[in-house]
């Protein structure tokens, strides 16, 4: 199943659906895209293994430039864009990008990747002159291009700790374009995906994350409708889930709070009874959090724990979950193993590095000493993340290791904390990281983002405290609240801690 034979049976059939202008993307359309788009990818001198760069908004055109690098033999390298030129410059410079396809919408930014990089090609939708992509790809024939083979995407982490890192997989061992994903099985069996085209899917994140592009991409293989929201709102999420009769979603654990603080008569009033799969990941998802959506949504939240590495996965249902409150799941790819600091495996119930022993492991892009981090001697591979198993084999992550705070000589991991502030109703969103401190080396400190800036300063901070002290250790209590309008979040629920630090550091350095 691929949408190259979904062209041929049902070519008016929708591929994409963008949720708020209902722009509409067909089968037989989204195939013709492709094909031209590989033609004149094919006619710049791109061959094989050979990259490009996207810089897009959710549009209509993103899932038209992944099936056209997916039958090209090309490396697609999606970006972030919420990052700035020189990081962008860095992503292109290290994937050695050929040319970036972007909008209007970065202009600026383009300026000074033009200037930076006069020697990188550009296409621009909107754009004029040589920069026009809807004129460079129409100019191209619709027939399916020869000697096709598969293409890779080449994802970058957030960077939410560091500069990103470049995860290249390995060339497939199937070199048919047409050849089945394992993700279709999972969607299916696993996640309750509807396998028989009439799957209608809500993508509400950004589609240069990993997991809205692989998902999208694989309700395309079996046939089903993308609607793709060209920005997340939480009220008008549930309203497209209405409009469209929505039966599967991927959400991150932002976007159910976000859904919740709505109030109550909001969330009432639409119907969301054709849901019969809403799976989320990507970041922790408080309990408190997650058992509210269970009981608003009912047993259609399927959870998984996975990265771009795609060395190892593990998966739950909303009834095991339930019984297993706070894991994330089995593994069903791969054999988790929990590790000491010197690398000894330990006992059930004792919290370590995660570590997953599969026939998946990776590299990343130029960096060997980045890869050997992340490699445990006998071959294991770990995504940086701590946590621990139970004894029917539920994985529960405690936290990342990089986000470790140590006060004192107690190590303190901020999830704890912030999965106890999320759930006060006056607080929209929040980060807990560990600052400079002359007597303990570092303190922990609570970023909150409340639900209105006009009741945030010393009232809610002393509720906020009494909140917390009934549930926390005194050493893991915030000794500082800082309140503000948003946080550095990416849009699929990771927190930019790196530059909450960086800010707090250089305060520091000022008073010393």
């Amino acid at each position: 199943m691929h949408p190259i034979q979904f062209a041929q049976s049902k070519p008016d059939h929708p591929a994409v659906i963008m949720a708020g202008s209902g722009e509409t993307v067909t089968y037989g359309e989204l195939d013709k895209a492709a094909n031209r788009i590989v033609h004149w990818l094919r006619g710049q001198g791109l061959g094989d293994g050979d990259a490009f760069g996207v810089l897009m908004e959710n549009n209509a055109y993103y899932h038209k430039l992944f099936w056209a690098m997916q039958r090209a033999g090309m490396v697609m390298v999606p970006i972030s864009t919420h990052l700035t030129a020189a990081e962008i410059l860095y992503i292109l410079d290290d994937s050695d990008a050929h040319l970036i396809i972007s909008t209007r919408k970065f202009d600026g930014i383009l300026e000074v990747i033009k200037e930076e990089r006069s020697d990188l090609g550009m296409l621009v939708f909107g754009g004029e002159g040589e920069l026009d992509a809807e004129a460079a790809f129409a100019s191209q024939s619709a027939d399916a291009p020869v000697d096709q083979s598969v293409g890779r995407l080449m994802l970058y982490s957030s960077g939410t700790t560091g500069r990103p890192k470049g995860i290249l997989p390995a060339p497939p061992e199937d070199p048919d374009v047409q050849a089945a994903n394992p993700l279709m099985g999972l969607a299916t069996m696993g996640f309750a995906v509807d396998g028989d085209g009439s799957c209608v899917y809500l993508s509400p994140a950004p589609l240069y994350h990993a997991a809205p592009l692989a998902w999208s991409t694989v309700i395309h293989r079996l046939g089903g409708t993308v609607v793709v929201m060209e920005k997340f709102d939480a009220e008008n999420a549930l309203a497209a889930i209405e409009k469209y009769k929505i039966t599967a979603s991927q959400w991150v654990p932002t976007h159910f709070v976000r859904m919740l603080k709505l109030p109550e008569e909001t969330r009432a009033k639409y119907d969301l009874s054709s849901l019969k799969s809403a799976i989320h990941a990507a970041a922790p998802c408080p309990s408190d959090i997650k058992k509210e959506m269970i009981e608003w949504w009912g047993p259609v939240i399927y959870e998984y724990y996975a990265g771009s590495e795609g060395n190892g996965m593990t998966a739950v249902n909303s009834a095991d979950w339930m019984t297993h409150q706070g894991t994330v799941g089995r593994a069903i790819l791969g054999t988790v193993h929990i590790c000491g600091d010197d690398g000894e495996e330990l006992p059930v119930g004792e919290e370590g590095g995660v570590f997953f022993e599969s026939p998946y492991p990776f590299q990343y892009h130029k960096d060997e000493a980045k890869t050997k981090e992340a490699t445990h001697t006998k071959g294991w591979t770990t995504l940086g993340d701590i946590g621990k198993l139970d004894e029917d084999g539920f994985l529960y992550l405690t936290d990342r290791r990089t986000n470790m705070i140590i006060s004192g000589g107690v190590n303190i991991y901020p999830q704890e904390v912030e999965n106890l502030l999320i759930t006060h109703d006056k607080v929209m969103d929040a980060a807990v990281i560990g600052a400079p401190c002359p007597e303990m080396g570092e303190k922990v400190v609570a970023v909150i983002q409340p639900v209105s800036m006009d009741i945030a300063g010393d009232e809610l901070e002393a509720e906020l405290a009494e909140y917390l002290s009934g549930e926390l250790a005194r050493l893991k209590m915030p000794k500082l609240f800082d309140f503000r309008a948003e946080l550095p979040r990416e849009a699929n629920g990771k927190l930019y801690k790196r530059k909450l630090k960086e800010e707090f550091l250089a305060k520091a350095r000022e008073s010393a």
